[in-house]
């Protein structure tokens, strides 16, 4: 019997070559996703200052070194090359180098890219297979195209704020850039299924990526039974408002989040806490009298809850098909063992040569049994410009000029 062992396959994106000329979050979002998945992705920056994420972050030494913690945590596996696009050498640079390359990954705001001189007309003539991306707050065509856009001003618009938080607490934002993420992950599968078509047809395609239709479409039920049903949505804190018992739970420690969705899960739930006579009170036999009656629901469950910790009952509802958590702090969640047999959390080396990992996320995604990851770390502003310029094939006297002229 043979033991050979077949070579491994390669990553899925391998040999796509993307241009992200993008900023800040949502653009380098989608970019750092197909970088996971294989592709070479060439960072374009402005020369000197960069991708503005290079100065965000709560390290201030790091910002002040163009490695700010918002740049590092989306950019590793990327080469980066500095481009001025207002000077014409600079244009032609990039012109060059979409010929090259398969993906253009920007997020301007509408019109930006035409003014420059390299829009979608300009590129695809020089590159007819060119998938162009283009991720902005709010499209590209409609009234509201040219408004800036960050995620916070999304989540207001999209009615996500509205629906988060308590009728005495609300609006209230989600404690991270929802609808950035959104939009990026929106941009990058958008890529993928572009990717797709050129490779049976050969047409490249324009991309128009609106971050707040991604937030809107995430919203799921939320908007779907306000289009379907008419009744508009409501905060309703922690609690799921499709059905009860499902929400967060005070225990003798902590929070405990329970979404007994089922009759059988609910049943299993009074059974396991002691208090099964919750199945002959008329209040809670059918799952709209538990949503009725939620509240008085949520007080006879937390009596009962009390006698334990969460990490227990956690253990003792799981294992018994009821779905239940406990809410976790963000240093707690990125610690959980289930991240670290699926090497999620990954450490590359730090740029610059510090002394010191990079820990980084991976993929969610896992391929033949393999995490998408990159082993390259996000790189310093500038770091491939000489190399990626001879690589398009411009001697080193023209690299020279264009470093003297402010081109690159």
């Amino acid at each position: 019997m043979s033991t050979h062992t077949p070579p491994a396959a390669p990553p899925l994106l391998d040999g796509i070559r993307v241009l992200d000329l993008t900023n800040v979050l949502a653009g380098p979002f989608a970019g750092y996703q197909l970088a996971l998945h294989g592709a070479d992705v060439l960072k374009v920056e402005l020369p000197e200052s960069g991708d503005l994420a290079r100065q965000l972050g709560a390290d201030r030494a790091l910002s002040e070194d163009l490695l700010g913690a918002s740049f590092l945590a989306q950019n590793a596996g990327k080469r980066s090359l500095t481009l001025n696009l207002k000077h014409e050498s600079g244009r032609d640079v990039l012109l060059r180098a979409v010929r090259e390359h398969d993906v253009l990954l920007e997020n301007f705001r509408p019109g930006v890219m035409d003014r420059l001189g390299v829009g979608w007309e300009v590129l695809r003539r020089a590159n007819p297979r060119l998938i162009y991306c283009a991720v902005s707050g709010f499209g590209q065509i409609g009234p509201l195209r040219a408004r800036p856009a960050y995620d916070q001003i999304v989540q207001g618009l999209s009615g996500m704020m509205s629906v988060t938080g308590t009728a005495e607490v609300n609006p209230l934002r989600a404690g991270f850039p929802v609808a950035d993420t959104l939009g990026g992950m929106a941009a990058a599968y958008a890529v993928a299924a572009a990717l797709v078509r050129r490779e049976r047809t050969g047409a490249g395609a324009f991309l128009d990526v609106s971050m707040l239709e991604a937030a809107l479409t995430a919203m799921g039920w939320v908007t779907s039974n306000y289009l379907i049903t008419g009744r508009p949505p409501r905060p309703m804190g922690n609690e799921n408002f499709t059905a009860a018992p499902s929400g967060t739970f005070r225990t003798a420690d902590g929070h405990l989040n329970i979404a007994a969705n089922r009759q059988q899960q609910f049943a299993t739930l009074c059974r396991l806490i002691g208090r099964e006579d919750l199945l002959d009170d008329s209040r809670f036999a059918h799952p709209a009298d538990r949503r009725a009656h939620r509240e008085r629901l949520r007080e006879e469950i937390e009596q009962a809850l009390s006698s334990r910790t969460a990490k227990e009952w956690e253990e003792v509802l799981s294992d018994a098909g009821v779905p239940a958590a406990r809410v976790l702090s963000v240093p707690e969640a990125l610690g959980l063992e289930q991240l670290a047999a699926r090497d999620f959390v990954r450490s590359l080396p730090f740029p610059g040569g510090r002394d010191r990992p990079l820990r980084v996320l991976g993929s969610p995604v896992h391929i033949d049994g393999e995490p998408a990851t990159t082993a390259e770390p996000p790189p310093l502003l500038g770091e491939h410009t000489d190399q990626v310029l001879a690589e398009l094939g411009y001697s080193p006297e023209e690299i020279d000029t264009f470093k003297k002229t402010g081109a690159v």
